[in-house]
């Protein structure tokens, strides 16, 4: 079986927060905040009370500014190429509907794709088209090259692990040829970023606060190299203003102004306790998790794991035995023994998913006799 690495990780992380009222395994849906990180909006709340809204926002740019700097260094971009927003979900519907590709415009999708990114591929007018992938869903890399060269689409847009499968997507190398290819890449990071590896190269990236790094809900963002904002049309025209726009980051003309501001400075706080605990070390016990829930699950009261077992993410997805009802179980799992865990439904990616599956994804601070008691909780 297999050992956690850096339990340290798992003491500090457990120590920072308010104590758990259960066992929580559903990080992929929303981890759990610091108490540090609960204070900073708390904080940043206040001080709108006492001094106004804006003027708070105003005294919160220097750290904001930290953040989108720390932020951007994770998907390997710059400070200037950042824009706060609410989610994940209205970052990807920013991006699309600034793009404004031609009616009828290509964008390669994975068979896996999330429901909703199609929808708002499809809502802007586009045609979502399909990446050659294996049974697993992950993108086939010598299938995507020969899409690239004999048939481009406007731009690819790839999930980088999804939220009904815990599959890591080859970024780095889909990457590459896109760039060769003269096309644009987009990843979407929401259930990536403080979890795997997102410095791969893309053109833009976008994702929300509230999963891997554990910040507040209500607060996403948007990354886009300047070669992607040469290609956006602002809602707000530069040429209104006197300077131009003179002085304002380019990404910054996609930034929500009627934003959680508060929610924004809890996310640069938990950005930097994320890089506190070393990025590197966090993945690899994100990654020992996985495979100690896999090895645990797989099998267990005819259960089957979807994911290999050396899959390097902690987010695990298991089909349930012919006649179990998977939202029963996690309903008892919930109710009778205080197991937190989440069941994606057919509709988020209706290509791969016959049904719910169960999803259990802990964070670090979840234990082996954590795991040990989920796994006989689930079959009982």
């Amino acid at each position: 079986m297999t050992s956690l690495p850096h339990d340290d990780l798992g003491d500090r992380w457990r120590a920072a927060r308010p104590a758990a009222a259960g066992v929580h395994l559903d990080s992929a849906s929303c981890s759990r905040q610091s108490t540090a990180v609960l204070d900073a909006v708390a904080r940043h709340a206040r001080h709108e009370a006492e001094i106004g809204g804006y003027v708070a926002q105003g005294a919160a740019d220097g750290l904001l500014q930290q953040g989108r700097s720390v932020l951007a260094g994770l998907v390997g971009m710059a400070a200037a190429d950042v824009a706060f927003t609410e989610s994940a979900t209205a970052s990807v519907r920013t991006l699309l509907a600034a793009w404004r590709l031609p009616a009828g415009s290509r964008v390669a999708v994975l068979p896996g794709e999330y429901w909703h990114n199609v929808a708002a591929i499809e809502a802007v007018g586009c045609v979502p088209v399909l990446l050659p992938a294996d049974d697993l869903g992950r993108a086939d890399v010598e299938g995507v090259e020969r899409l690239l060269r004999t048939d481009p689409p406007a731009l690819v847009h790839l999930t980088l692990v999804a939220s009904h499968r815990g599959v890591v997507q080859p970024g780095r190398e889909v990457a590459a040829l896109c760039r060769a290819a003269g096309v644009p890449l987009v990843l979407d990071v929401a259930q990536a970023l403080g979890h795997v590896d997102c410095d791969l190269g893309a053109d833009a990236a976008y994702g929300t606060s509230r999963k891997w790094l554990a910040g507040p809900r209500g607060v996403g963002f948007l990354v886009m190299r300047p070669a992607v904002t040469a290609r956006l049309t602002p809602v707000t025209a530069l040429d209104r203003y006197d300077d131009g726009g003179a002085g304002v980051d380019h990404a910054r003309w996609y930034e929500s102004h009627e934003g959680h501001v508060a929610g924004r400075v809890g996310l640069t706080l938990a950005i930097g306790e994320h890089l506190a605990a070393g990025p590197d070390r966090v993945r690899e016990r994100l990654a020992a998790l996985g495979r100690a829930t896999r090895e645990r699950l797989d099998g267990r009261g005819g259960w089957r794991v979807v994911e290999p077992l050396d899959e390097p993410t902690a987010l695990t997805t298991l089909v349930a035995p012919d006649g179990v009802d998977v939202r029963e179980v996690a309903a008892r799992l919930h109710t009778e023994h205080g197991v937190l865990t989440a069941t994606p439904g057919r509709e988020r990616a209706p290509r791969e998913l016959a049904g719910p599956v169960l999803r259990v994804s802990p964070h670090l601070d979840a234990t082996l006799d954590q795991l040990d008691a989920l796994a006989l909780a689930s079959q009982a």
